[in-house]
């Protein structure tokens, strides 16, 4: 069982370095202002401060322009660190960095590694099971790595398919509360959130399904009004946070932090 996974104490972020800019993206939607995306990166962390996270920022790694996307990196449950295998072969030595920044945090780590891949990006911890999205990040041994581990600390791990296209599973939702997703369209139309409360993101906006509620506050990007009205209406405390330059290089909300209860 995973109840509660809503409520956090801590968040682990990273700086973004000066080759950010150079970061991996699936189309080119020019080139993001490292400076606007520095004060983003702060915006961020103050927003996440003010719902109750100590926010424990990690320096930069100029030699690997994806590091301040730090969620892919690391699965942390309550029970202890699970490392991830990035899809990526350029963000392979970020998981080193990682491992050594935040270890120490915690009292049981385990690492997944080569030939099975898995980010953290595709992985949704919801308040019964965990769901984790085949992409071309995530394979099929990445996900049996992932369930062995976690299965020894009671978890149930369900694969299910990320859209063809998509990057990760989490770009196109995220969880409200125990049993409550918002999701795209798209997604939900696959089924795999049949168990749960969806609320759909609004026309246009699906780049809103990437959120984080941390504690009281539903932590969204700036531009998609509709759907914040949207939750909102449905009861939750929505914050929005600017995001123009990290979705440039196919960055959303959850990817720029690690939440820990």
């Amino acid at each position: 069982m995973t109840a509660g996974v809503t409520r956090f104490a801590t968040a682990i972020t990273r700086l973004p370095c000066k080759n950010a800019v150079d970061g991996l993206r699936a189309v080119d939607q020019g080139v993001p202002s490292i400076d606007q995306m520095l004060a983003d990166h702060a915006d961020y962390c103050a927003v996440l401060a003010s719902a109750g996270a100590n926010v424990i920022t990690l320096l930069p790694l100029p030699a690997f322009p994806d590091a301040h996307f730090v969620e892919d990196m690391a699965l942390c449950l309550p029970e202890g660190v699970i490392f991830m295998s990035p899809g990526a072969p350029s963000r392979f030595g970020e998981v080193a960095s990682m491992r050594t920044d935040i270890a120490h945090l915690f009292s049981e780590t385990h690492q997944i590694f080569p030939p099975a891949h898995i980010e953290g990006g595709d992985i949704l911890i919801t308040g019964t099971e965990i769901l984790v999205g085949t992409s071309d990040r995530t394979n099929a041994e990445g996900i049996a790595a992932l369930t062995r581990i976690a299965a020894n600390w009671g978890y149930h791990v369900r694969a299910v398919n990320t859209p063809p296209g998509v990057l990760h599973f989490k770009t196109e939702c995220s969880l409200l509360d125990d049993g409550v997703v918002l999701s795209t369209k798209r997604l939900a139309s696959s089924g795999c959130f049949s168990a749960y409360d969806v609320i759909l993101t609004c026309a246009g906006e699906e780049a809103a399904a990437n959120a984080i509620r941390f504690n009281d506050l539903v932590i969204m990007p700036t531009g998609f009004s509709a759907t914040r009205t949207r939750l909102e209406a449905a009861g939750y405390d929505g914050r929005s946070v600017n995001n123009s330059e990290c979705a440039k290089i196919d960055g959303g909300m959850s990817c720029l932090s690690i939440r820990l209860a």
